[in-house]
């Protein structure tokens, strides 16, 4: 990402507070107020489109050409409700990262984000880790770890559809110690206005359909995989030869599991963007949805 596309977009934010060609603030309470602030984001976010369009190596590779719209009508019909984004994305494309960029400039503007990672949902497979000796010899004796049969989806969904009531939840807690234990109703989820949940199995099921926007972080694939490895080799200390054999593995389980949900995503990102012009283009969207006149 050029030093240009950095500058544009704080250029855009600079121009926007000084600016006196601004709206005044529609009243929220009313349908109308409401139905005003939708049409004015729409054609906000289209230019923010258009002008990642133009940029280096844009930050939004596919949006779904009716998802503006979509997502505007919910924030008409249903105002109350929890803003749910759903992050998808096979391994070492990126979701943690870009969850944590979303999270850190939400809480800038002293908004309240939560963010789920579904790898807490994984099945409690300590039985079976003490049966075959550890995770890696479970793995090659055939134990599908990504499948959606791994994951605890029931939970999952009942949590999801109680954070969006606006309900606080605890969900389980997968322990990344070895040994394959999941404890129940060990982490606090606080149900704040806007709620990221990431992971490969926020898609799987039914689960996605509670989803305002459905997003799908796509990288290229070298850079997944040396990513994968340092981050195995490095900051798990796992042997090299077994990272290998465990990247294998994970390739064919996202081309299986993750990457059918690419066609139902609404926005597809990538993954390998420059995390700064990402911020800028977070912090224009909520100049352009707090700037108003009095």
């Amino acid at each position: 990402m050029t030093e240009d596309d950095k500058q544009g977009f704080a250029h855009l934010i600079e121009k926007e507070l000084s600016s006196s060609d601004k709206i005044l603030k529609p009243d929220f309470n009313q349908k109308t107020g409401r139905e005003l602030l939708a049409f004015y984001l729409q054609s906000k976010f289209k230019q923010v489109l258009a002008y990642d369009n133009k940029a280096a190596e844009p930050i939004f590779t596919e949006v779904r050409y009716d998802f503006i719209q979509k997502f505007s009508r919910r924030l008409i019909q249903n105002p109350n409700k929890r803003i749910m984004i759903g992050i998808t994305g096979e391994s070492a494309s990126g979701k943690s990262t870009i969850c944590k960029t979303i999270k850190s400039v939400i809480e800038r503007f002293n908004m309240p984000v939560t963010i789920l990672t579904t790898d807490n949902y994984f099945n409690d497979i300590s039985e079976l880790i003490a049966k075959f000796g550890s995770f890696d010899a479970l793995r090659d004796n055939g134990y599908d770890v990504d499948s959606p049969n791994s994951f605890q989806l029931d939970i999952l969904k009942e949590d999801l559809e109680k954070i969006s009531r606006g309900e606080d939840v605890y969900s389980p807690e997968y322990l990344l110690n070895g040994t394959g234990v999941s404890v129940p109703h060990a982490k606090l989820i606080p149900s704040n206005k806007v709620v990221v949940v990431e992971g490969m199995a926020s898609m799987y099921g039914d689960n996605k359909d509670i989803f305002d926007a459905k997003i799908y972080v796509e990288t290229d694939l070298e850079i997944r995989k040396d990513r994968f490895l340092r981050r195995a080799y490095m900051e798990r200390n796992q042997d090299l030869d077994n990272a290998k054999k465990h990247w294998d593995y994970i390739l064919g389980a996202g081309e299986k599991y993750v990457q059918p949900y690419r066609k139902e995503a609404d926005i597809i990102i990538n993954g390998d963007a420059d995390l700064g012009y990402f911020t800028q283009i977070l912090e224009y969207i909520h100049t352009i949805t707090n700037n108003f006149n009095a």
